[in-house]
């Protein structure tokens, strides 16, 4: 619930902000928006590969997230 309530507090605070931001600002936020999804998206494939090749060490999949 708690989180909940931090959500909506959080989107109507930057609602606010966005209905006063230049066209630029919302292009560029949209932008970081688009590139959070796609790094989210590889560390998902990632952590989906690494469970699906057992033989790999931890080692190595630090190193696969880092390169």
């Amino acid at each position: 619930m708690e989180t909940t309530t931090k959500r909506q507090e959080l989107l109507k605070a930057i609602n606010q902000r966005l209905e006063q931001a230049y066209e630029d600002t919302l292009e560029d936020i949209l932008e970081l928006l688009d590139i959070r999804r796609a790094e989210d998206q590889e560390d998902i494939k990632a952590f989906e590969e690494a469970e699906n090749e057992p033989t790999l060490t931890w080692e190595q999949y630090k190193q696969e997230l880092e390169s």
